[in-house]
């Protein structure tokens, strides 16, 4: 059982608690290269998976005794641990849960990371999973596929073009953790990132319900012995999928980047899928492929 530590914050009005609410808006982040953790779950994996990058822990002393797991991990990584009283808590994010922490923003560059994935590889399968997201504006849809993304198995998540600001605190708490498992770049143009995927081996795939080939189609004839017809592509080969704005899309000139355009077969009524459902079935298509 860790040791709960006595409450040493009170104050909701203090320069303390000002400093940490002010995390939940952009210019905060940027000035501070800091950014809000909300919620255990999204906590318990930045401790978990990111404890360097930690500054503050901040608990009230019911959630301190309820997750005795984060609170354990953080004392075994020698992070600073605040308690407060809920209203503190409450003050610093209204979405916190009792549990909030103040992470040090990574903004890993898309050469670095695919130079990473080419030299090391990590043994689960020969090829690549990328998700390539382009103008995605919504944070709750752009977390939700940064999840989806670390739940098929990706290796890396793109925010291309203007895209939201991946760090922010909806976008965070929308990956429910997620955000902490595997390399996230933003600040990149789309065209940047194509000619980027390409060159690390990858078939670039735009998700679009007016494309010409049906998932269904190549996933029954993914892999090198499936008789796949000439010019379709491979699901089982390294992948970057680009998954486009909430409300319109794929531009024809984002298409266009894109060695194939692929839609979700529909065999109800629905008139479409949303962004983070397209994105799902699109990314385990390939992840079962390439098993």
């Amino acid at each position: 059982m860790p040791r709960i530590p006595d409450v040493t914050l009170a104050n909701p009005r203090a320069a303390r608690v000002k400093q940490v609410r002010a995390l939940s808006g952009r210019p905060a982040r940027s000035a501070h290269g800091q950014l809000l953790v909300e919620g255990p779950q999204s906590v318990r994996e930045a401790v978990r998976y990111a404890p360097a990058a930690v500054r503050d822990l901040y608990l009230t002393e019911a959630a301190a005794r309820r997750y005795t797991e984060i609170l354990d991990a953080a004392q075994t990584a020698g992070l600073y641990v605040h308690v407060g009283t809920p209203e503190v808590l409450t003050a610093m994010s209204p979405d916190a849960q009792g549990v909030l922490a103040v992470v040090r923003a990574e903004r890993p560059t898309l050469a670095a990371e695919l130079a990473v994935l080419a030299a090391t590889g990590d043994g689960r399968r020969r090829a690549l999973l990328i998700a390539v997201l382009a103008t995605v504006r919504d944070p709750g849809n752009a977390g939700t596929v940064i999840r989806a993304a670390d739940a098929a198995g990706a290796d890396l998540v793109v925010l291309a073009g203007d895209s939201v600001d991946v760090h922010n605190p909806k976008a965070v708490r929308s990956t429910a953790g997620s955000l902490f498992h595997l390399p996230v770049v933003s600040g990149v143009s789309l065209g940047d990132t194509v000619d980027a995927v390409r060159a690390a081996g990858c078939t670039v795939l735009a998700a679009d319900g007016a494309g010409d080939h049906d998932l269904d189609d190549l996933l029954d004839v993914a892999g090198p012995t499936a008789g796949r017809p000439a010019g379709m592509p491979d699901l089982a080969a390294s992948t970057a999928w680009i998954l486009g704005n909430e409300a319109w899309g794929l531009p024809e000139a984002d298409r266009a980047l894109a060695d194939a355009v692929v839609r979700v077969p529909i065999r109800g009524r629905a008139e479409s899928l949303n962004l983070a459902t397209a994105a799902t079935v699109c990314l385990y298509a390939s992840s079962r492929a390439q098993r």
